[in-house]
């Protein structure tokens, strides 16, 4: 019984993040420069990328079991932009608090 309320809460919680992510439309660098609270960067931190690492974690795995399917059918690259890039780089890629993946204009300009 309790295995069953944590395989609940685990996919509760995958599904709530993925909705999330797929709202996300823009993957580029940010247009404008996002200041996020101090409660944005906690819920961040303790909510959002933990969540979205396990994604990632089952988004490989998941890859790597359709991989000779997605080989036969020839788009491979197509399932892993979708079940392991997607996800990852909105969890890694993000400042913490922000909302739209990508590097903010500070990184930018270092990189210029």
């Amino acid at each position: 019984m309790r295995l069953l309320r944590h395989i609940t809460a685990l996919f509760a919680g995958m599904l709530l993040a993925g909705s999330v992510m797929a709202a996300e439309a823009n993957y580029g660098y940010q247009e404008h420069v996002e200041n996020p609270g101090i409660f944005a960067m906690v819920g961040d931190l303790i909510i959002a990328r933990p969540i979205g690492a396990a994604i990632t974690a089952v988004g490989a795995a998941a890859f790597v079991v359709s991989l000779p399917f997605t080989a036969l059918a020839g788009n491979t690259a197509e399932a892993g932009q979708e079940l392991v890039v997607r996800p990852g780089r909105e969890t890694f890629m993000r400042c913490l608090g922000c909302t739209k993946a990508g590097y903010g204009r500070k990184q930018r300009d270092e990189n210029l």
